[in-house]
């Protein structure tokens, strides 16, 4: 078996078992590739190289020796973020820098026990807090599609690094979109898990241990194939720190295995919040295609006031995003996004706007939500559409209340980029985003499943048909 860049790590993993490729080959295969393209890309600013050559020779010899695990071998990166011994862990926010943590988190533990290599950390924004990955203490990283534009954020190096074929796999994390969107910019896959399916500890600095109060972010899968995308959840999910003395995770199978039985709801256009005409062009070629398949395919929402679910979304993020900091703590993060023009910038410095009975009724309004979500999901099996407004924007420096971007000419609010990937936030469901294809200009648009509670292997499977059937990663020209 012959083994590229952009061989998919389901191959790669097959090649290390057969012996047609070492690890510490793969792993030079990979750090070749980085060193030639991303003085350009920037997508991985925190290099482990000696530590991925040791990996890889411990894990040949453990090949050779008849040993096994399920990534044994497998050269990998980690959203900066992400919590890892003896490594940076800045979340791009510049009082964090020379902060690293002790212990390896959950995510980082289970990726390690599973055989991996750790090619580097890759970049992200301020305080993880824009479609962008920016920040002042690792500059900016440039979509391989179009180095004048976004690869989107906040796992933007992590998007970055897979389409350019310098990493096979990428951990994430999703509050606002950023393990999706980054997927969406730059043409490949990520999932967000359902919110307890992964654990959420180990992704911001400090938060090293479980907070049963946290809502809304989860860490999650980035990869070029959908396959490869399940083969790292699993490896990843499960039950955070504590918990998992006693509890154990067995998740429903999906739905369906071929097409033409999905039952797929088709997310209605927000009238005020259009999306570009080559986003709607391949949402409805994709409608088009499955009905051909024999699957049914209608618009469909659950039923519940849209304004009211995106402002208790809103609500509940001002609270998860200065969880635990004290007023000193958000007038630091604040200022630091502020400079950085980030969009929520102003939601970090004013912190907890609601009293502690306004917070609790939100959380029960979440509740009568997700019963209106589960209500739905009874009836159909997915429910599709864009996963942003457009394909990648170009790089934005401005303010984030001044960034507006265009759509078919017309003007509309940055900010609107939260609308889709809001959507399965709230309510902690699993979203898929899938490439698309290209627009006009040449670049990918992605598009979503959201999926029931709990049902996260519906809409990867969903995902790995219309990979196998309709649409795959393709690289980007020139890698």
């Amino acid at each position: 078996m012959t083994i590229d860049h952009f061989s998919s790590a389901s191959d790669m993993l097959a090649a290390l078992k057969s012996k047609d490729i070492s690890s510490v080959e793969l792993t030079e295969l990979h750090i070749e590739r980085i060193e030639s393209f991303d003085p350009t890309l920037n997508a991985i600013p925190v290099k482990t190289y000696d530590r991925a050559r040791a990996q890889a020779t411990e894990a040949d010899k453990k090949i050779a020796a008849g040993e096994s695990a399920p990534l044994l071998g497998l050269p990998m990166t980690l959203k900066e973020s992400t919590q890892t011994a003896d490594l940076p862990q800045t979340a791009g926010l510049q009082s964090f820098e020379g902060y690293t943590p002790a212990t390896n988190g959950k995510v980082a533990s289970s990726l390690f026990n599973a055989g991996v290599g750790l090619l580097g950390k890759t970049n992200i924004p301020v305080a993880l807090g824009d479609w962008q990955a920016d920040s002042p203490v690792y500059g900016r990283t440039n979509n391989p599609w179009d180095l004048e534009r976004t690869p989107g954020g906040s796992t933007g190096g992590g998007g970055a690094a897979l389409a350019a074929g310098l990493t096979p796999l990428e951990i994430g994390s999703d509050i606002g979109g950023s393990i999706r969107i980054p997927a969406a910019f730059c043409g490949v896959y990520g999932h967000r898990p359902t919110e307890t399916a992964v654990p959420r500890s180990g992704n911001f600095p400090l938060a090293d241990l479980p907070n049963p109060a946290f809502l809304l972010g989860v860490q999650g899968p980035l990869a070029r194939s959908a396959t490869d995308l399940e083969l790292l959840f699993d490896e990843i999910r499960g039950p955070d720190i504590f918990e998992d003395i006693g509890w154990q995770q067995t998740l429903p199978k999906p739905r369906h295995a071929q097409l033409k039985d999905f039952r797929v709801a088709v997310i209605p256009p927000f009238a005020d919040s259009p999306v570009s005409s080559a986003m709607s062009a391949k949402l409805e070629s994709l409608c088009s295609y499955l009905s051909a398949q024999g699957a049914r395919v209608e618009t469909a929402m659950p039923v519940f006031d849209m304004n009211q679910y995106f402002g208790d979304y809103i609500r509940i993020l001002q609270i998860m995003t200065t969880m635990g900091q004290s007023v000193e703590e958000r007038k630091v993060m604040a200022e630091a996004m502020l400079e950085a023009g980030a969009p929520l910038a102003d939601e970090f410095a004013s912190g907890l706007t609601m009293s502690a009975q306004e917070y609790l009724m939100v959380v029960v309004n979440r509740q009568f939500y997700l019963s209106a979500w589960q209500q739905f999901f009874q009836y159909w099996d997915v429910l599709i559409g864009p996963m942003a407004l457009d394909s990648a924007f170009e790089h934005q420096t401005a303010p984030g209340t001044d960034r507006t971007l265009m759509l078919d000419n017309q003007e509309t609010p940055y900010f609107n980029t939260i609308l889709y990937p809001m959507l399965a936030i709230l309510c902690g469901l699993p979203s898929t985003a899938f490439p698309a294809g290209l627009d006009s200009q040449g670049l990918p648009l992605g598009l979503q499943a959201i999926g029931p509670y709990l049902e996260d292997k519906t809409t990867l499977k969903f995902a790995q048909l219309l990979e196998r059937e309709w649409n795959s990663f393709q690289a980007p020209p020139g890698y």
